[in-house]
């Protein structure tokens, strides 16, 4: 087997110097004869103690590591953060969560880079680990593979209360709206948010085996597909298909696709187009409506609907679903396997129709996010309607503002959120939060209290749990001088889910008369990271990755 990079280890031209290295590799009981000839493959893992999504992660990469080394490869592990955002929820440590995809990302690309590794499997279940080391992917261009966690199984399903779904809105008592959030075994918490849209979203671009992405956590399969991960990619290595022959522009559009058809989280507009970037490419929010426009929103996934993602997986999982889209998307573009998608997809079998429908009687006929542009949000923001109920798709009302997620969760305390008012909570964004802070408090919140006819825009995000009208991702954000920063107590703004629209009823000259007396609030920040990423992000609308 041909050597790549890792033969810098072994090359004796500067030796002594390469004694050192030899002497070293040796001490870790390595048979040096053994490892100069084959590849040394890089298993980047995110497993932790702290969360379900990434508890059960060590033993997939013992699996990956037995797949490398029966396909005549060299396995070695290392470990990155895996932040939890259910953890973080309503707390200071959410400000440090997206940040950390951008640390993901340097600690993979550097690390291999500095070890000569010759491959990569990357194995990561949840939000912002995914996407980091996705970004990783696409700089270090390495025969890659992705191997995901697979979803959890929810609480409900294994009470005498469950019904059929696993959707907190079809229960009655508190105690069953909660077992519905509540996972019970490892895995991905069990909803479409942007942990499992990111694992199928890692399929649909090809860099995971097909069919792998909702096998569940706990499954033989989920073992299965971690070894197939690892005997795969040192075939990778021989072939030399590398990560960026299948990361392209035709990939990415396929990765909308099948997000705004399955519903898949708001964050998906961060994401991706922070890929696009790493790639020399560029996503905006305008793909995701040119494309949203053309693919129907096929699953009720919570909290779209009724079913979860185990329901997905026995419906017939990601191949099902991009066999509904197959007219749609890019065929020709290259997986993992070295096949191209529409040879897989040909093969593929057609899902469970209750589950995964046909196009004709999808669950809404459009995709699932939707970004709005207008006076208030000039760069864009963006609303998942597939979670959006009707009625409220087109909503006008008073501008009630909260200068944070805390202070609006003060007034829903006191109970001072009128019906018919729209919260603006501000000062949220990837500077002014800074980190751009999930509000799903403030969502959860305002479900669980009753509110019908509350709609809620922020310049932070949100989590891919939340429902109802809530827009996020306004840009520009209020630290950046945005018009989000010139509204006031009720002014009244319009949303426009059907024409993509948001503003307010100000003028231009208004507006800039407003903002031109506006004093930019600055949070105190402490020492270290942070810093440095509030003056390097970029818009929300970009992607927020760092320049």
């Amino acid at each position: 087997m041909k050597k790549r990079i890792s033969q810098d280890i072994f090359d004796e031209s500067d030796f002594p110097i390469s004694q050192v290295r030899r002497n070293v590799l040796s001490g870790t009981g390595a048979d040096i004869e053994e490892y100069q000839d084959k590849p040394m493959i890089a298993v980047a893992n995110s497993a932790t103690d702290i969360n379900p999504g990434h508890m059960h992660l060590g033993s997939l990469a013992a699996r990956v590591k037995d797949g490398i080394n029966a396909g005549g490869g060299i396995p070695f592990e290392f470990n990155v953060p895996a932040p939890c955002d259910a953890l973080a929820e309503g707390n200071e440590g959410m400000r440090y969560v997206l940040p950390q995809r951008e640390l993901i990302a340097d600690m993979v690309e550097t690390h291999i880079r500095s070890m000569r590794f010759d491959a990569v499997v990357m194995i990561a279940s949840c939000d912002k680990i995914i996407p980091g080391m996705l970004m990783a992917a696409a700089r270090l261009d390495l025969p890659t593979i992705f191997l995901t966690g697979g979803p959890s199984t929810v609480a409900i399903r294994h009470t005498s209360s469950y019904k059929g779904s696993v959707s907190p809105n079809d229960y009655t008592e508190m105690d069953d709206k909660m077992s519905c959030l509540k996972s019970a075994s490892c895995g991905a918490c069990e909803i479409m948010g942007t942990a499992n849209t990111f694992q199928c979203l890692a399929e649909a671009l090809g860099l995971s085996l097909p069919g792998s992405a909702v096998v569940p956590a706990f499954h033989a399969d989920r073992a299965r597909f971690a070894r197939w991960s690892g005997l795969r990619v040192v075939k990778m290595v021989d072939e030399a298909l590398t990560a960026n022959k299948i990361l392209t522009r035709q990939s990415l559009e396929n990765a909308i696709m099948v997000s705004q058809a399955i519903g898949g989280s708001t964050n998906a507009t961060l994401h991706l187009p922070a890929l696009a970037h790493e790639l020399g490419l560029e996503i905006g929010l305008d793909d995701f409506n040119r494309l949203g426009k053309r693919i129907p929103t096929l699953l009720a996934i919570t909290p779209n609907g009724p079913y979860g993602v185990l329901d997905l997986f026995a419906a017939g999982g990601v191949p099902a679903v991009m066999k509904r889209l197959e007219d749609d998307l890019h065929l020709d573009t290259l997986t993992c396997t070295g096949k191209k998608l529409g040879d897989h997809l040909a093969a593929a079998q057609e899902g469970d129709p209750t589950v995964i429908p046909e196009k004709e009687n999808a669950h809404s006929p459009e995709g699932g996010t939707v970004a709005l542009f207008g006076n208030l949000a000039p760069e864009g923001c963006v609303v998942k309607q597939s979670a959006v109920v009707e009625e409220m798709r087109v909503f006008s009302g008073p501008a009630r503002v909260f200068e944070s997620e805390h202070e609006a969760l003060a007034a829903l305390r006191e109970k001072t959120i009128n019906e018919g008012e729209v919260l603006v909570i501000r000062n949220e964004g990837p500077k002014g939060g800074p980190g751009m802070p999930e509000t799903l408090a403030v969502t959860m919140n305002l479900s669980m209290s009753g509110y019908q006819r509350v709609a809620m825009i922020t310049d932070g995000r949100f989590s891919g749990a939340s429902a109802g009208p809530c827009v996020g991702h306004v840009s520009p954000e209020a630290a950046d001088g945005g018009p989000i920063a010139a509204v006031r107590n009720g002014d009244m703004i319009t949303i426009d889910i059907p024409q993509r629209t948001i503003a307010v009823d100000l003028s231009a000259v208004e507006i800039e008369g407003r903002l031109a007396e506006t004093k930019i609030r600055r949070r105190e920040l402490p020492k270290g990271y942070i810093r440095r990423y509030v003056k390097l992000v970029k818009s929300a609308a970009k992607g927020a990755y760092l320049d």
